[in-house]
């Protein structure tokens, strides 16, 4: 299990994409409340009928992150976590989780290691993609040769004012899936998802031939149904990181934050 490649299916992004139903993609902001807490959510997370797990590495500007995330990401910084800290706990925790795994990473972080350094060490503790949602365009395509390369996908945001010849373009990168943004603005939890919402993921499928996965604004179990109801699955984010700062908020220990926030994706999971 040490790379993204799984022996007998190859990508586990493809595989779960292609040979089961959609559902639900959890996001985890890595480090917080701690590193250890993030590795119990991700053995936790076996039991429960998710499809793959979008781990966030901790970036000082982000640039698509709203305030929930934002916050998370800030205090894991201020705990020191590093992203060989995160390769590491990765690594360890592949042993015992075999669904698919993707780095939500700031191209910043990227360049600033290297982009061979850091797609073959993601492969090596046990990425299964990344998703880098600053990239530019015109650098794209050389990142997306390495992680090609390295048997990752890199899966591609488009928003619902992309140009349909950008969208063709980004489209031409992408590998696994487009993360489609449902949303204009940050991440965060709306009270309703946009009406156009199926039309467009109904447009962008058949346009390009990828899966499209939703993602912003995602919140509630009806959203997580709604939203699979069109599309090949469900990214929900800000919520469940809010969920796990209440948790803390309340003084909950590692075992108690584990068990409420697997309660809580189960819940999302189940719509």
């Amino acid at each position: 299990m040490g790379t993204g490649r799984d022996a007998n299916t190859g990508n586990r992004i493809d595989a779960v994409l292609r040979d089961e139903a959609v559902g639900l993609w959890p996001f985890l902001a890595a480090g917080y409340p701690s590193l250890d807490t993030t590795a119990g959510m991700l053995r936790a997370f076996v039991k429960l009928p998710i499809r793959g797990v979008e781990l966030g590495f901790p970036f000082s500007d982000p640039i698509a992150d709203g305030p929930v995330i934002q916050q998370a990401f800030c205090e894991a910084l201020a705990d020191g976590i590093r992203v060989k800290d995160i390769f590491r706990m990765v690594r360890e925790v592949r042993q015992e989780v075999d669904y698919a795994l993707l780095a939500m990473v700031s191209a910043s972080i990227v360049y600033r290691i290297g982009v061979d350094r850091f797609v073959g060490e993601a492969a090596s503790a046990g990425f299964d993609g990344l998703i880098v949602p600053d990239v530019s365009l015109e650098e794209a395509p050389e990142l997306a040769k390495c992680v090609e390369g390295a048997g990752l996908r890199l899966s591609m945001l488009i928003a619902p004012t992309t140009p349909p010849d950008r969208e063709k373009r980004i489209a031409e990168v992408a590998s696994g899936f487009l993360y489609y943004v449902s949303v204009q603005g940050t991440t965060g939890a709306r009270q309703a998802l946009p009406a156009d919402l199926r039309e467009h993921v109904v447009e962008l499928r058949g346009g390009t031939g990828l899966p499209v996965v939703v993602g912003f604004g995602i919140s509630t179990p009806e959203h997580v149904r709604e939203v699979c109801g069109v599309a090949d699955g469900a990214i929900v984010g800000s919520a469940i990181v809010r969920r796990i700062q209440q948790d803390v908020g309340e003084g909950k220990t590692l075992e108690g934050i584990v068990e409420d926030l697997s309660q809580f994706v189960g819940e999302l999971a189940g719509g």
